[in-house]
Order: structure tokens, then C-alpha cells, then sequence
């Protein structure tokens, strides 16, 4: 039977400087982290993306690290996953095929008043409103929450020198993937989802609908957490009867009972 992982990604308020939006009825934007390091090709920016909501103009020109990719999602052609860290390198390399490796981000609630515009304004110039006005426009009082975003079902899981050893077609499956385009190469290991790895249409809650700081049963209950630092920015690992739940729950868009709507 199947186990998982489930571990922290996206835009956050440390980078860039805000959070993604989630939305009234569960729908969100994913937004990668910037890329901080040197690359063998040109990386898409966040102008180069498509959003459903504003961004700053001051990171338009700022490349992307799109990490995880998902295929048919900002470009992506592939499911892949790549991490230059040793301490999560070793648990995501023993994930067998069949094996679930959950992504999920702190999002900021949105009342989705300025959702959709056709993408981001200030990139064309047609919005006079700086940077601080388009970030407050876009929350709710700040309020935000920890929620699944996505899921790979494993394909295959290798380490940083076992991608070397691969066949040529085999790298192939990873060549999108941020850490194979940085210069140089730097993951520790590599993942790529198969059939039935997706980004969510709708977020799955991890905290509570009190406070996005309070952790939900999925984490309390379910998990066995890493036990370090902040909760929502912790590893999560989930044994095969709450990875069958777990799977269960997402099947329903995260319907729990105490969880939904997602908040408001």
C-alpha cells in the first residue's frame, strides 16, 4: 500500500514578498518562488506567467524556480519535483512508485473582487496603482492558511548522482525541471509524477477555519510531523491507512465536514 510525504512550496511571505490567493470557493493561483540562482537557459519571469489576479510590478522581471512543475501548468510539459537539501533529499528518495508526494503552500484568503482581469495589468502598464495598493487589494485582512495544493503520484525517485547514471532518455523525462536548468546542476535528488499527478482545482485545508496558524486533524491526527520549527513549514509523512484517508478527503475536494467552506 501506498505512504506519502506532503512538504511546503510556493510564494510565501518571505519570497517573494506575498503570499498566492485562495479563493471563496476553494480555487487558488499557485505562484513559484523566485530563482535566486544562475541558470544554463533562460527561465520564465512572473511576467512571462499567466495569473488571474495582480501582481507587483516589481517582480515581473524576476525569473521564476518552477518547483514543483506540474505538466500543462505555466509551460510545464512534465510533472517533475527537484530538492538541493539533504535533510528532505533522503526521505523523498526512499518514495516507491505508487507513493504520494503532497505539495502544499500558504496561501493568503481572497474575497476575489478583482479576480479574473485577464491576467497582470501592471504588465501591460495599464495600472497606476503601485505595488503596496495591488498587495493590500488582494487579501483579506491578511488572512491566510496552510491547504494542499497538489499531488504526485510517484513515477520514479532518484538521488542527485543517480540522475547521472540514468539513460539519456531517462534524464530526458527531468530536462524541464529548475534544478537540471540551474548552473550547476544542484539537486540532491529528483521526482517525477505519473498518472494521476495533478495540481488541485481546489485546495485542501491543513489548518484550522479559526486561525491559519492552528493545524487541522490532517496534520494533528493523520501525520507524523518533523517536529521542527514552524508547523506549516514542516515534512509531513503519512502511513498507508491516512495515506488511503488522505487520498479519500481530496477525492471530495477536501469536503471534511469542520473544514469546508474554506473559510468565511
Amino acid at each position: 500500500m501506498a505512504r506519502s510525504i506532503a512538504i511546503n512550496v510556493a510564494a510565501n511571505t518571505n519570497l517573494p514578498g506575498f503570499r498566492g490567493p485562495v479563493y471563496p470557493d476553494g480555487r487558488f493561483e499557485y505562484v513559484p518562488i523566485p530563482e535566486r540562482e544562475e541558470t544554463s537557459e533562460r527561465v520564465p519571469t512572473y511576467g512571462d506567467l499567466s495569473f488571474g489576479f495582480d501582481l507587483p510590478a516589481s517582480v515581473l522581471d524576476t525569473p521564476v524556480h518552477l518547483d514543483p512543475a506540474f505538466a500543462g501548468v505555466h509551460g510545464a510539459t512534465r510533472h517533475t519535483y527537484g530538492d538541493e537539501h539533504g535533510v528532505k533529499a533522503g526521505p523523498l528518495s526512499d518514495l516507491s512508485p505508487g507513493d504520494s508526494l503532497f505539495f502544499y503552500a500558504t496561501l493568503s484568503r481572497h474575497d476575489g473582487s478583482d479576480h479574473v482581469r485577464g491576467g497582470n495589468a501592471a504588465r501591460n502598464g495599464d495600472d497606476s496603482r503601485d505595488d503596496a495598493e495591488l498587495t493590500s487589494n488582494r487579501v483579506v485582512d491578511d488572512d491566510w492558511g496552510a491547504y494542499l495544493v497538489g499531488e504526485f503520484r510517484v513515477r520514479q525517485s532518484v538521488t542527485g548522482e543517480g540522475y547521472h547514471e540514468l539513460l539519456t532518455a531517462e534524464r530526458e523525462r527531468f530536462a524541464g525541471n529548475a534544478h537540471v536548468k540551474r548552473d550547476p546542476f544542484d539537486a540532491k535528488v529528483l521526482v517525477e509524477g505519473g498518472e494521476e499527478s495533478r495540481l488541485f482545482e481546489r485546495v485542501v485545508p491543513l489548518s484550522s477555519r479559526e486561525a491559519g496558524a492552528t493545524a487541522n486533524r490532517l496534520v494533528t491526527e493523520l501525520s507524523n510531523d518533523s517536529g521542527k520549527g514552524p508547523w506549516w513549514r514542516r515534512r509531513f509523512w503519512f502511513d498507508e491507512s491516512a495515506t488511503a484517508e488522505l487520498r479519500a478527503i481530496i477525492d471530495e475536494d477536501g469536503r471534511e465536514t469542520d473544514d469546508a467552506p474554506w473559510f468565511g
